[in-house]
């Protein structure tokens, strides 16, 4: 599975997800693309989901238009920490997943 991390998320959280191939918006050259122009650049570049802790995002786009799933990480701050507490959510959920929707994960 192929995971963009939205510019919102942290650069260090990249080891995070070691078990996929990964990619950060920087490394792209997507910086500063609005939401709807990064979910098409995202989807045109092959990846299958965008990782994001923007929980506007999910609202602000129709998800369905496009064939990624967008991942909204609720969390406070955008450190590592706050969402290396989640990766057992997101563990236990990912291979459920659906392209064209979106998924919010926090804590239980």
């Amino acid at each position: 599975m192929k995971i963009l991390l939205d510019e919102c998320v942290s650069r260090k959280a990249k080891w995070l997800f070691e078990k996929y191939e990964v990619a950060t918006v920087p490394e792209m050259g997507f910086d500063g693309l609005k939401n709807g122009k990064l979910l098409t650049a995202t989807e045109e570049a092959g990846f299958d989901m965008l990782l994001t802790i923007d929980k506007n995002m999910n609202y602000q786009q129709n998800i369905s238009k496009y064939n990624l799933i967008l991942v909204v990480f609720d969390v406070v701050k955008s450190g590592v920490k706050y969402m290396e507490e989640l990766m057992p959510e997101f563990e236990s959920q990912v291979d459920s997943f659906e392209k064209r929707n979106a998924y919010l994960i926090q804590k239980e």
